[in-house]
């Protein structure tokens, strides 16, 4: 059988089987959590990504987690579902008491909670996106949204970002451009799934060491392949990429406007920064761009249980003849309750305004240390979203992997843990609950692990 070629970088997080995951492991593992682990890894498929554990958690709570020896550690990563941190008391009281009064909806009925929460998205979304289905995970609300494009304009093609992350899923797989997912076992994908560059502040693909240039060079290209086709019916990007990377001004008014003189519908792939993440509800609010479909998941189930939204234009709602969705949880009266209650947390606490005004703090705090460290090359983000690109040397800004590994394990030990984007991007999102000087405690402990060389 093949294996994955060693040079093989993944955007997504850690392989985890590095030398120095294997080290990490030794010094830290008591028998309790070894047995477990040792259990996991009997049990469970292998996949890249998830195999092996870093280690074993018996209690998450706010923005903490404890492992099975009791040692506590800031959870900076939590696959972006903790926006109002792990347990919320409000949060599992709702779903307590809607156990008690309705469990569980057929598929083929409607229950309260399903619907006012299809209604609440509605009226939270931009324009007139206002038709909504759910599942349960972000991977099948993409490919909900997907097929949904095919329905409403007769193609079948789509246009994506290279390293974009979109689900697990063929469909999710072949739109997104993220090698872990597409390569080796993954294929044949879907036929149709174009692809083109990303923007990037330097180490462009169009030749440009600026993001504003490279951002024009990437809206022109998207314009180019929506014309030349001619029959894409989609383009879906993340608005910010999670990794993250924040577009220039301007470049999603321009890609808005290809679409339209296309005839391409704009989908947002909203699952890790909706919801208040970048200091607005959605992303997209950023750069004044409504998109045609909008899927959230992740976060919407408050940290507890799976949802994910699929919220379309209103003239959308072409597909009825067809089962675009037809899932059994779709209208789970038990995760419609958690999503509501996490919504209303959101709004009513003012965590979106919280995450800018925490956000634009860390940043600076980053920013300073960029200057003292040689080792940062850029310092990116919004909202408590953040990325800290490790280099080798400011000058040329060759990706510093090894670094990135050995920051990452030094934050772990002092009771920090985040996800690495790209081989060499820390990746900082904290839950938007946490307090100003907890963030500036893990902000320390990033400082002491960076300078430490």
């Amino acid at each position: 059988m093949s294996s994955p070629s060693p040079s093989l970088v993944h955007t997504e997080g850690e392989s985890n089987t590095s030398a120095a995951r294997a080290a990490w492991a030794a010094r830290r593992q008591d028998r309790v959590t070894a047995d477990l682990l040792r259990r996991d890894s009997d049990a469970f498929l292998h996949q890249s990504l998830s195999s092996p554990c870093v280690s074993a958690i018996a209690k998450a709570e706010g923005i903490w987690i404890e492992d099975t020896s009791g040692r506590r550690t800031m959870d900076f990563h939590g696959n972006s579902v903790h926006h109002i941190g792990y347990g919320h008391p409000r949060l599992k009281a709702a779903i307590k008491v809607q156990l008690d009064d309705l469990c569980f909806a057929p598929r083929r009925f409607t229950c309260a909670p399903a619907v006012e929460l299809a209604e609440t998205l509605g009226r939270l979304a931009p324009g007139t996106l206002d038709k909504v289905l759910f599942t349960t995970g972000g991977s099948d609300a993409v490919e909900v949204a997907l097929k949904l494009a095919r329905a409403a304009t007769g193609r079948f093609k789509t246009l994506s970002f290279w390293d974009a992350f979109h689900g697990a899923g063929f469909g999710a797989s072949s739109v997104g451009g993220e090698a872990t997912f597409r390569s080796g076992i993954a294929g044949p994908l879907l036929p149709g799934a174009e692809h083109v560059a990303p923007w990037a502040g330097h180490g462009c693909a169009y030749g440009h060491d600026n993001l504003e240039d490279s951002a024009r060079a990437c809206a022109a290209m998207i314009s180019y392949v929506l014309g030349r086709e001619g029959d894409i019916a989609a383009f879906i990007a993340e608005p910010m990429r999670a990794t993250p990377l924040v577009p220039a001004p301007g470049f999603w008014k321009a890609v808005r406007a290809a679409c339209d003189r296309h005839g391409t519908l704009l989908i947002f792939d909203e699952i890790p920064t909706g919801l208040g993440k970048t200091g607005r509800l959605f992303a997209s609010e950023h750069d004044g761009v409504t998109p045609d479909i909008i899927v959230l998941g992740k976060a919407l189930g408050g940290g507890i249980l799976p949802i994910a939204a699929v919220i379309a234009r209103h003239d959308l709602d072409v597909a009825g003849d067809y089962a675009i969705g037809h899932y059994t949880h779709e209208k789970n009266p038990v995760t419609a309750r958690a999503a509501l209650t996490t919504l209303a947390i959101i709004r009513e606490e003012g965590l979106a305004e919280r995450a800018a005004e925490l956000g634009e703090h860390a940043m600076a705090r980053l920013h300073d240390l960029m200057v003292r460290s040689p080792h940062i090359g850029d310092v990116r983000g919004r909202g408590l979203l953040i990325g800290v690109e490790m280099v080798v040397d400011k000058t040329d800004r060759q990706p510093h992997r090894e670094l990135a590994e050995a920051v990452y394990y030094r934050c772990l030990e002092a009771g920090l843990s985040f996800k690495i984007s790209q081989g060499n991007v820390l990746t900082l999102s904290p839950p938007l609950v946490i307090a100003r000087e907890d963030l500036d405690r893990a902000l320390d402990i990033v400082e002491a692990a960076i300078l430490a060389g």
